[in-house]
């Protein structure tokens, strides 16, 4: 399937969505919306009980990634307000461990399984030092698009994602950001066929995250500036869940320290358009269209035919 590049499928006007936008007779007209195929979210919910409404999964499942036998679920959650945008809130992922399996709390947030080729965008806050304890665990912060794996070195395996490790880890000290698409994997002894980009320095604080999948080829842009390109047998193959998570990497603790470490991620919005490549402008003018005309939440993407679980456990 060919991907159409820019705005140019049949259109409705935001408008229509959420009444039109009223600008100074300066202002760009507006942007038009896709009359179909649009995901966007930016956590405007009363209380993460309501996350569902929005077709959000919080993780409960045990297994990778992680430390074997940590907990994931209640508490690793919530809703904050922006402190640097006043009636903004926020979606923080918050992760803490005492360097046992027991003492260690994992959180993803998982969309249905119904995305392939498009464009998916998210701004994103990573933390490079704990909100609480001492530094150093090996903490992985990610935003991805994954399937299952079905079996060790599943050809349908999909996956394409963005990773921060601010401690470094994985046979490598440094601070580091992974834009990586996947061909497939196994767990158990690890062994994985990908193809990677790593940035080499700290990258905490705010970040605008795009992955654009068209064509035979993916896209990693970070802060509107494009870093790398993959293809060939990593390109996905089948429809895949949109994914948050924060997670310790196993043999990444801190050795003999039984204090609590806790760190946290926020997502201030997401966004996913079908079979469309957006460049980081029309990103941007979109997302503030959609806030503009008080947009909250949109999902108007069809489910995968047939229609598939969203399990949340990889």
């Amino acid at each position: 399937m060919r991907v159409r590049h820019g705005l140019t499928a049949a259109w409705v006007l935001v408008g229509v969505l959420g009444g039109l936008i009223q600008g100074s007779a300066h202002a760009a007209p507006p942007l038009a919306l896709p009359s179909s195929g649009v995901l966007f979210d930016d956590f405007s919910y009363t209380s993460t009980a309501d996350l569902s409404k929005g077709g959000w999964i919080q993780r409960s499942q045990p297994g990778h990634p992680g430390i074997p036998g940590a907990q994931w679920g209640p508490g690793t959650l919530s809703l904050v307000a922006d402190p640097e945008r006043p009636g903004n809130q926020l979606m923080r992922l918050q992760a803490s461990t005492d360097g046992t399996g027991l003492g260690t709390a994992q959180a993803q947030l998982c969309h249905a399984r119904k995305y392939l080729e498009g464009t998916y965008a998210a701004r994103v806050r990573f933390s490079d030092t704990p909100v609480q304890g001492p530094d150093g665990d090996v903490v992985v912060q990610s935003f991805y698009a994954v399937s299952p794996l079905k079996y060790d070195f599943d050809p349908e395996f999909s996956e394409v994602d963005w990773e921060y490790l601010p401690n470094g880890g994985w046979g490598d000290t440094r601070t580091r950001l992974y834009g990586i698409t996947w061909q497939t994997v196994r767990i158990e002894p690890w062994l994985a066929f990908n193809q990677a980009h790593e940035e080499f320095r700290p990258l905490g604080g705010w970040h605008t995250l795009v992955m654009q999948v068209a064509n035979g080829r993916t896209r990693h842009i970070l802060d509107g500036v494009a870093v790398a390109e993959h293809g060939g047998r990593n390109y996905p193959v089948v429809p895949m869940s949109i994914n948050f998570n924060l997670w310790f990497s196993p043999g990444g603790q801190l050795p003999g320290v039984s204090s609590l470490r806790v760190y946290q991620q926020d997502i201030d919005w997401v966004l996913h358009v079908k079979n469309q490549v957006l460049s980081p402008a029309e990103i941007d003018t979109m997302v503030g269209q959609l806030r503009t005309s008080k947009v909250p939440a949109l999902d108007t993407v069809a489910p995968a035919t047939p229609a598939l679980a969203s399990t949340c456990d990889f």
